[in-house]
């Protein structure tokens, strides 16, 4: 039920931040786990950053796969990064999660016999990512779950109100500040998406600033593997409010191929991310040029109708002619530290998908792997704060006031570009250690510490993967001084 407006004080047992698809689907799952849930969305329901992710879902459910490639395929494209015990956890729970996901009434593609259409993207072996209407999953799964939420009886959800700062007492995290007043919880979930949209060139939306990492950190719990952030090879190349579409990697998984201007090819376009994007930075610098080209034309539009709507709005008919594309900020795979059951280092406190770092993607997130991120370690979060106990009820005198700083301003958004881009080297990142954006000098912190290339953390001036950092994990808190951790 929605509630319009907030009383001076109200008390639950799991307060959700961030409406994306881990908001929701943790909220619905606690909510039957019989908790009382608030759910916070800075926005309407369906209108997160996950309405808008093209990518798929990758379980291991086809007739020649298993979750033993899976998760081979996923350590792989991690770069020698991966806890491998989280990743082994997401590959052996996801295909439980997608059969629940079909019973909840999500409807997946399918072939003319009703079997799942299985799609192959870059760094997998096997085809093994569902879709939902083409590229346009995200949508499918956040309008659904919104919908499940919604008429749920144990979850009241406060739209248009924003998690001004969490609400921390005796070390522990007792709910959360809004802008329309104090929540008091059990325990809160931070589900409060990513940052990639800190970058100056990016595929997500506005408001992809890390605002889980924000308040995650201002409230005392540690974040880690922030150098990591992936850029997607592929999104689009042109001036005006469409610079930065994402062209999903599907499509490559499907026929389209990467060309130069003289119209060759250059790469394998099933390569993991990193190479592929590292491929095409190596292209446009020794080239001149700022963009290179993906050529559709073998593609039947019907399969991803939103991409070609999309491009048609721009005067672009990839059905005739290869459309430009360059590297844009995408994922970032760092957040707030999580163990297994995405709890962080502040007692009460929880992040699932691109709010929390749970080790699964290492250095270089294998494609579609987050979805699925999103519902593991969603449930496993929900099972896990809907089973605290209460907690004494918080006195509404020690609500926090202010609220963390949000929105990095245009000169930290070009910094974070320049500085900490594609391709890094010590100087930029010193500059950027300096930021006065708290999140961008950490990020800089931690690239300056990881000497080494390995995944998407490439660096001018150690372009080598060192294998003493096999397994390390750069984590860092309120010092904002980074330490090397292993996780497994």
């Amino acid at each position: 039920m929605t509630a319009p407006a907030l009383p001076r004080q109200l008390s639950f047992d799991v307060a959700v931040i961030g409406a994306g698809a881990a908001g929701l689907y943790t909220s619905l799952v606690a909510a039957e786990c019989g908790a009382n849930v608030a759910l916070v969305s800075s926005s309407p329901l369906p209108q997160s950053a996950s309405y808008w992710a093209q990518g798929g879902l990758a379980a291991a459910i086809g007739p020649d796969d298993d979750t033993e490639l899976h998760l081979r395929d996923t350590i792989a494209a991690g770069r020698g990064a991966t806890a491998s015990s989280r990743a082994r956890i997401l590959c052996d729970e996801a295909p439980e999660r997608l059969r629940e996901l079909e019973q909840r009434g999500m409807q997946f593609d399918a072939d003319e016999t009703g079997a799942l259409m299985l799609g192959l993207e870059g760094g997998h072996s096997r085809r093994r990512i569902v879709h939902a209407g083409g590229s346009a999953t995200g949508r499918y799964i956040t309008v659904q779950l919104a919908d499940l939420v919604a008429a749920h009886e144990r979850i009241t959800v406060f739209e248009r109100c924003s998690a001004s700062r969490l609400w921390v007492v005796d070390d522990r995290c007792a709910g959360l500040a809004s802008d329309a007043g104090p929540i008091g919880a059990a325990t809160t979930v931070l589900a409060a998406g990513g940052g990639a949209a800190m970058w100056q060139r990016t595929t997500n939306p506005r408001g992809a600033v890390g605002a889980g990492m924000r308040l995650g950190l201002d409230a005392g719990a540690e974040l880690a593997d922030l150098e990591f952030c992936q850029f997607h090879p592929t999104a689009l190349s042109l001036e005006g409010e469409l610079d930065g579409f994402l062209i999903t990697e599907a499509v490559r998984g499907e026929g389209a191929k990467l060309v130069t201007s003289a119209g060759e090819r250059f790469v394998d376009e099933l390569a993991p991310r990193d190479e592929v994007a590292r491929a095409i930075g190596e292209r446009l610098r020794d080239s001149g040029e700022d963009h290179v080209l993906l050529d559709m034309r073998s593609l039947d539009p019907a399969r991803f109708p939103n991409i070609y709507e999309e491009l048609a709005g721009a005067g672009i008919d990839p059905t005739r002619q290869p459309i430009p594309v360059s590297p844009a900020a995408h994922y970032t795979i760092g957040g707030i530290a999580t163990d297994e059951h995405a709890r962080s280092s502040l007692r009460g406190l929880y992040a699932v998908g691109e709010s929390a770092s749970t080790g699964v993607h290492g250095a270089n997130r294998l494609a579609s792997n987050s979805l699925s991120e999103c519902f593991v370690f969603g449930r496993r979060a929900a099972l896990a704060a809907a089973a605290e106990p209460a907690s004494q009820r918080p006195d509404p005198a020690s609500a926090p006031s202010g609220a963390v700083a949000m929105q990095p301003s245009e000169e930290v958004r070009r910094s974070l570009w320049n500085h900490a881009g594609l391709l890094r080297d010590e100087q930029g990142l010193r500059q950027l250690a300096q930021s006065p954006d708290v999140v961008a000098r950490m990020i800089g912190a931690t690239a300056l510490r990881r000497r080494e290339s390995r995944g998407c953390h490439l660096r001018f001036d150690f372009p080598e993967r060192d294998p003493a950092m096999d397994g390390r994990h750069l984590v860092v808190g309120r010092s904002e001084e980074p330490s090397l951790v292993p996780w497994d």
